[in-house]
């Protein structure tokens, strides 16, 4: 090889070098901390840029508004839901006594502040939706599904009838991400109708149906149909799927537990094997402390990278964080985006909350480099005025 065109080509690797590294730092901050498992580190408010006295103020408003519904989550379900449904006989997955309001407020990679119990391991009731988008998202990443806007039906075995009706054929991956599939059906015993019904109670069998992306409903019966059809694509125990590619990498403890119910248990070949559910409806669901979520939406906050793994990829993040056209404040399950900061008026509108029942929050402020998470915080206005004054407690100055 001449001189010369060895030159070329080290000038040539140097630019490749150059453009992966350029690529590399655009995606983590210089010099960005990711906790190790089972440590975190905490910096004091002050130096993170923070008022003490005001955000301790912004935890004690927290802590006086903690969600006045029973803490056996059972009865609160009961209650809740129970009241108004028809189906409702019961859980059919587990739940828990929860601990009382808790949380973490991390800046810049470093733990400000923790409050309550947080290591108390307690339903996380429909975040566990995003955990189930992000198995979808593993999905696509790895070419199990090769586009989001393919049909689902065409990923499915024969044996498995979800959508093969001639309303349910046109539903997509994307579809059943946004909550937009108006699915039709009937899974582990609750037809799609009895999850938050509307309207006169003669009328629920037989409601108005919409064609599958044109409508937006919140809805557990396909949320589970999701699961289930995510089980078929990866056929392995998505918890197995959840734990290797992002749970162990990000460090997070072995307590925490994904469940579905009694009865949706499947045999794949040859197997058998529980679908998870997506959220805590009847019970189920993912049950995790506040430490484990905390490490979970930070891996979002460093746009799907941990400590030098692409874990998500930035793609998917771009997809899930983009308003669906038939609701600009919902992305992927369960992405709630501060579209007009309607959700949260004192946030930024790039924020973002991963949001479940009781409530369980985890709030993402990429503007800010923010990460809280409060569980069981009153309904209301109380978590955007905790969010508030968080936001209000800083100074200015830098970590």
């Amino acid at each position: 090889m001449t001189p010369t065109r060895l030159l070329a080509r080290l000038h040539a690797f140097a630019l490749l070098w150059l453009l992966l590294c350029t690529a590399a730092c655009a995606q983590e901050p210089a010099g960005a901390y990711f906790p190790p498992r089972g440590e975190w580190a905490r910096i004091e408010p002050a130096q993170a840029g923070f008022d003490p006295r005001k955000l301790q103020q912004a935890i004690d408003y927290a802590k006086a508004h903690e969600a006045k519904e029973p803490r056996d989550q059972s009865l609160a379900l009961a209650q809740s839901f129970g009241a108004k449904e028809p189906f409702f006989d019961g859980q059919i997955g587990p739940t828990s006594t929860r601990a009382g309001l808790n949380g973490l407020i991390v800046r810049r990679g470093r733990v400000v502040a923790e409050f309550g119990d947080t290591r108390s391991v307690d339903m996380s009731h429909s975040v566990t939706k995003t955990f189930l988008s992000t198995v979808v998202g593993l999905a696509w990443q790895r070419g199990l599904i090769r586009d989001t806007n393919d049909r689902v039906a065409d990923y499915m075995p024969r044996d498995v009838d979800l959508f093969a009706s001639e309303h349910n054929a046109p539903i997509t991956w994307e579809h059943l991400l946004r909550q937009t599939s108006d699915w039709q059906g009937t899974l582990w015993g609750k037809p799609d109708w009895a999850d938050r019904p509307s309207g006169p109670a003669e009328q629920w069998p037989n409601r108005e149906r919409h064609v599958p992306g044109s409508h937006y409903m919140y809805n557990d019966v396909r949320v589970n149909v999701l699961a289930l059809a995510a089980l078929q694509v990866w056929r392995r125990p998505l918890p197995e799927v959840l734990r290797e590619q992002v749970m162990d990498p990000i460090g997070a403890g072995s307590r925490w537990r994904w469940h579905g119910y009694r009865n949706s248990w499947i045999e794949l070949d040859g197997q058998q094997m529980q679908s998870v559910s997506g959220g805590g409806h009847w019970g189920g669901g993912m049950f995790i402390d506040a430490r484990d979520m905390a490490r979970f939406g930070y891996l979002f906050l460093r746009n799907g990278q941990w400590n030098g793994q692409q874990l998500i990829a930035r793609e998917w993040i771009d997809k899930a964080r983009t308003p669906g056209p038939a609701n600009a404040e919902y992305g992927y399950a369960n992405w709630f985006l501060n579209t007009g900061r309607k959700a949260l008026p004192s946030a930024p509108e790039s924020s973002v909350t991963f949001r479940g029942n009781g409530q369980n929050i985890v709030y993402l402020d990429w503007d800010n480099d923010l990460l809280i998470v409060v569980r069981w915080i009153d309904r209301g206005e109380a978590l955007d005025r905790f969010i508030g004054m968080v936001l209000d407690a800083r100074t200015g100055a830098n970590p």
